[in-house]
């Protein structure tokens, strides 16, 4: 972050408080105007000619920074696969109280991966309720495959809206 006479430039492209465009201004004056308003001239940008500045207050332009760069390491790292695992045979509130937790998750901005294990032969009623879990989670996530059914369990994942 380049401030007030560090900007060597002659002249500057610059933005006001409100972010109305002042124009190509004298460095000289642009600093002479900064003193004025009691903010600081920051150079956003060194690539443009001549280069873009804006009159900004010191203190809200690094809460600006700040909160821009914990958004783009929050978008870096990505969205979070949750495992949610049921039964073949859950009870009704055992049911709302994991579709409530799958909610949760997927408002948040993570992925939920449903599991239902299998005991003996019952893939049918697995799947059936794997089926109605993402039928009930439709309105905040989507499915991303298939229902897949392997040896041991039922899978669904569901990616947030």
């Amino acid at each position: 972050m380049i401030l007030n006479e560090k900007i060597k430039a002659a002249e500057v492209q610059l933005t006001g408080i409100n972010g109305e465009d002042l124009g190509i201004v004298a460095t000289k004056e642009a600093l002479q105007m900064a003193k004025e308003l009691r903010v600081d001239l920051v150079c956003l940008s060194l690539l443009s000619s001549p280069p873009l500045c804006q009159l900004v207050s010191r203190s809200d332009y690094k809460q600006q920074v700040v909160a821009e760069s914990a958004k783009n390491r929050k978008a870096e790292k990505g969205a979070k696969v949750k495992e949610i695992r049921l039964s073949a045979f859950t009870e009704d509130h055992d049911y709302d109280t994991k579709k409530r937790q799958a909610e949760r998750i997927l408002s948040a901005g993570d992925s939920v991966q449903l599991i239902v294990r299998l005991e003996k032969k019952e893939s049918k009623e697995a799947k059936q309720l794997v089926e109605q879990l993402v039928r009930d989670l439709a309105h905040c996530g989507k499915q991303d495959k298939g229902i897949q059914v392997s040896g041991k369990q039922v899978m669904a994942v569901m990616l947030p809206i």
